[in-house]
């Protein structure tokens, strides 16, 4: 019951009654990523959407996905057995306003002293 109200009143938990009925309807199931997001397609190929496992973050498509989602290529990574650069980065949340967010020298939430002006730098005047 928690799920189906959760799908009728927000967007950002996997996916909607809207979503849920088209995925229904016209979605034709092309794989899964290691995430457990599910990637889908119209009859026509022309239409793709993702069905997130958890919050609705498109940071938390991987790269291969990435690619076949915005056509940049037709052969999904399930089938083109698409592997990893290994300088590909794994995946990390988006840090925003949480305790880890990146927090630069200087800033409010941080506890270091700004550094020191040096007198190096000239303000530009028209």
């Amino acid at each position: 019951m928690k799920e189906f109200l959760l799908q009728i009143f927000t967007w950002w938990n996997g996916q909607t009654l809207g979503t849920r009925f088209w995925t229904w309807r016209y979605g034709q199931p092309v794989g899964e990523d290691q995430f457990g997001n599910r990637y889908y397609q119209d009859a026509t190929g022309q239409r793709r959407w993702a069905i997130y496992n958890g919050d609705a973050e498109a940071s938390r498509i991987p790269p291969g996905w990435h690619g076949w989602m915005h056509h940049r290529t037709d052969i999904p990574p399930t089938k083109d057995g698409y592997t990893a650069y290994e300088w590909e980065k794994p995946y990390v949340p988006n840090m925003t306003g949480t305790p880890a967010a990146y927090r630069p020298k200087g800033s409010l939430l941080r506890p270091e002293q700004r550094p020191e002006v040096t007198g190096d730098y000239e303000a530009w005047t028209p």
